[in-house]
């Protein structure tokens, strides 16, 4: 073979390498604003005028509105900081309502690597657990002398059980539960290191469960300072 010939057949595998690639991602990209948009109508039929209001962070979508007359938050977060771990794609719920508490109270379940989606690892106090809160649970605070109605909170973790709630942050500014959607794809992250997630979407089923946890959490926490007081 001539070199004039090899030099064509190169050029030419590179013509069709740069050709596929940008088919690659024009596909990429249209699929994921099909993606998107799947998702915000999944949550509009619970969050009836949620709005996107995300700032651009890579990985990170943010929907706002209202739910049974109290502001709320929706965030899906990837996360690829774990180490020795796949990637992770997370729901953040948060009723965004005061709440009667004094400081920060942050239980993380099985807390190992830094997250992208939470300041866990920056709060300095580790709170002693009443009964009732899972083994694999860590409690934290921002405030030493704080002190929370754990044994309430500890009666309403029963999402926990499933496994998959990772965080419950709680807060004057209101309740946050942080849930594991879904793990990259094994076998496409260990050869290509991209984070595909199945098409794993937004269940409105279990946004509404969320949102009431969260909701159902906060109440009785403020009525029991109102009865308190």
């Amino acid at each position: 073979m001539s070199d004039v010939t090899t030099a064509l057949l190169a050029g030419a595998v590179a013509v069709a390498l740069v050709l596929h690639l940008a088919w690659h991602t024009r596909a990429s990209r249209k699929k994921a604003k099909a993606d998107l948009a799947a998702e915000a109508a999944s949550i509009q039929t619970v969050i009836t005028d949620a709005v996107d209001v995300s700032d651009g962070t890579a990985g990170v979508v943010t929907w706002a509105g209202t739910w049974n007359g109290q502001r709320v938050q929706l965030r899906t977060i990837v996360d690829t900081l774990a180490t020795r771990k796949l990637p992770a794609r997370w729901l953040s719920v948060t009723i965004t309502e005061p709440v009667a508490v004094p400081a920060t109270f942050d239980m993380m379940m099985r807390p190992g690597s830094p997250t992208t989606f939470s300041n866990f690892d920056h709060l300095q106090h580790t709170l002693p657990k009443a009964p009732g809160f899972p083994a694999e649970a860590v409690l934290r605070t921002d405030l030493r002398a704080a002190r929370f109605p754990q044994n309430l909170i500890a009666s309403h973790l029963d999402i926990f059980a499933e496994g998959r709630a990772k965080e419950l942050l709680i807060t004057p500014n209101g309740v946050r539960i942080v849930w594991l959607l879904a793990e990259a794809e094994r076998a496409r992250y260990g050869v290509f290191r991209q984070a595909a997630f199945g098409g794993a979407r937004l269940d409105p089923t279990l946004v509404e469960r969320l949102l009431t946890s969260a909701s159902v959490l906060r109440d009785a926490i403020n009525r029991q300072e109102r009865q308190v007081a």
